[in-house]
């Protein structure tokens, strides 16, 4: 019924050495993330845009590696349920190649990781924090990717001519020609939360001076820029199963809020210290 529609059937293996074990496209998408965020942190440090100097970025790569890495799977656990699969499996939380990362999660790992950074460094906090937001669409783009490539995280039921069957999205052993096509939603978020992001957050630090002259200015942006595609996507996106709405919302939408909250408090805070005339000094 539904076989004029492509079929999804890509391998989450790039290198696949065993039935479970391998060098899959979801890893890669993480190192490739960082290690593009890290050419840019290079690019704005040669530039002078940034107070980052070019010494201190490898190790700020790999305390964001940690931030992400522990916040996004204890987000995916705390936020969306997983916790319940402990009782069954207790080393469920250590078993990352099973997948299961959460954003939300990963921006607060990423807020402590660069608080600590920035304290042992003393560096200031929210021009560390404007750098990462400026390069976190890239790795953002690069995880939904490899989210389409995985058949997970697939959209709502759909018509249109571009929908996809992923098999795993039906019971096991259902008939293909029984499956119905749905959004891609993975490539809509990563259009949205990566390559539209990634373009506005560059505008806004080479063609402006935000970073230096407005610190958080920057971080508040993405952040209520990322809530509102976040939940444009949430609308194409099948809910998680066995997760019940908050007020009516999906997890991702709700969660969101709490972005666009932080985002206001940052502007407003920006907004308030620009109108401040600092006092003139005598000759």
């Amino acid at each position: 019924m539904f076989l004029a529609y492509w079929v999804h059937d890509l391998s989450p293996f790039v290198i696949q050495f065993t039935d479970t074990f391998g060098i899959r496209y979801y890893g890669l998408a993480y190192l490739l993330g960082f290690v593009g965020g890290g050419l840019l942190l290079h690019a704005y440090a040669r530039s002078g845009r940034s107070k980052l100097p070019s010494a201190q970025i490898s190790d700020f790569i790999i305390a964001l590696v940690i931030g992400v890495m522990v916040g996004g799977r204890l987000g995916s656990f705390f936020l969306y349920d997983g916790w319940r699969a402990l009782g069954e499996d207790p080393l469920a939380l250590f078993k990352v190649w099973k997948g299961g990362m959460a954003s939300h999660g990963g921006f607060v790992g990423v807020a402590l990781a660069m608080a600590w950074f920035a304290g042992g460094h003393r560096m200031p906090f929210l021009h560390l924090s404007d750098l990462i937001v400026s390069v976190a669409p890239l790795g953002l783009m690069l995880g939904r990717i490899a989210n389409f490539i995985n058949g997970e995280l697939w959209g709502k039921i759909s018509s249109v001519s571009w929908a996809v069957i992923f098999p795993d999205s039906a019971p096991e052993g259902t008939p293909l020609a029984l499956i119905p096509p749905r959004h891609p939603s993975q490539l809509y978020e990563a259009a949205l939360e990566g390559a539209l992001l990634l373009a506005v957050m560059q505008w806004r630090f080479w063609r402006t001076d935000v970073v230096n002259r407005r610190p958080g200015r920057l971080s508040g942006e993405f952040l209520i820029a990322y809530a509102i595609v976040r939940v444009i996507g949430e609308i194409f996106r099948e809910p998680d199963t066995g997760l019940d709405p908050i007020f009516g919302l999906s997890r991702g939408t709700f969660y969101s809020l709490f972005l666009i909250a932080v985002g206001f408090v940052l502007i407003v805070r920006t907004s308030r210290m620009s109108t401040i005339t600092p006092p003139k000094v005598s000759g």
